[in-house]
């Protein structure tokens, strides 16, 4: 991995869903499902984490998080998404 470069692609963890499932909670938006299947993490000042996530049907979301260094005590911020996105497409910086 390069300095500052996302990681490559890993599958979900249990610590990833639990992201996702803060930001569904966030957002106050229901999904007949909202399943992490894979996540690219990247460090700055804090962790950019890129999540890909199903959300029924032949349906998913990219998401990309940004968490705070344990220290400055903030709660997680959903940067950006991104919406139409299929099984295949990659997770790339958005």
């Amino acid at each position: 991995m390069m300095c500052g470069a996302p990681s490559a692609t890993q599958p979900a963890t249990a610590e990833t869903q639990h992201i996702a499932d803060q930001l569904e909670e966030k957002e106050n938006k229901k999904f007949p499902v909202f399943k992490a299947v894979s996540f690219k993490s990247q460090v700055v000042a804090g962790t950019n984490y890129f999540i890909k996530v199903h959300v029924g049907d032949e349906d998913f979301v990219h998401l990309r998080v940004f968490q705070s260094l344990p220290h400055e005590n903030k709660p997680l911020t959903l940067s950006n998404y991104q919406t139409n996105k299929a099984k295949h497409d990659e997770l790339t910086y958005f």
